[in-house]
């Protein structure tokens, strides 16, 4: 009898442990959709941006072909961490191109200008949460792979580590801002 309500008690131990990774590995994913969904906002704005500076900075093309690079770099996709250094590099001269506005008091005053800085500022906002989000969710479900009995369960069950969304060291370096003589 004895044998069988140790057998059980594994048994149910071992569903609680499952049902765990499940969950966890699913929060993971969803953290992660949350982040692709405000990356690709932030992709959605970066044409009209650019078109709103064009005419102002006519000689600031090298910075909106750039831009244009990288952004379709980004939108390339793969996992979070070959996402992580383009998308930096995306953010850090989309910084560079909000600087305008502070060389070109005309650019700072345009509507749509205003409009799509006001926009990648809110997205910028919603992405770093989500980005956090789903780091916090990776280090939750890597760390129940790791740790004991639930490791018991993930290695045969094939459950894999999920990766971060993390930024490469030159993507940390702080942005240098010049601004041009417009005339």
């Amino acid at each position: 009898m004895i044998f069988y309500a140790t057998g059980l008690l594994l048994a149910v131990g071992a569903v609680w442990l499952f049902n765990r990774l499940v969950r966890l590995r699913n929060q993971v994913r969803n953290a992660w959709s949350d982040v692709d969904v405000q990356l690709q906002r932030r992709h959605d704005l970066v044409p009209g941006l650019v078109e709103s500076v064009k005419g102002y900075a006519d000689h600031e093309r090298q910075l909106l072909e750039r831009i244009a690079a990288e952004r379709g770099d980004a939108m390339r996709g793969g996992t979070p961490a070959q996402r992580g250094a383009p998308e930096a590099a995306l953010g850090q001269h989309l910084g560079r191109l909000l600087a305008l506005g502070e060389a070109y008091p005309e650019l700072k005053a345009s509507r749509n200008f205003s409009q799509f800085s006001d926009e990648l500022a809110e997205v910028e906002g919603n992405l770093q949460h989500a980005r956090r989000f789903y780091n916090g969710s990776v280090r939750e479900y890597n760390t129940a792979l790791q740790t004991f009995p639930t490791l018991m369960i993930a290695a045969p069950l094939a459950f894999k580590p999920a990766e971060f969304f993390t930024a490469d060291a030159d993507a940390r370096a702080n942005v240098e801002v010049r601004f041009r003589d417009p005339a």
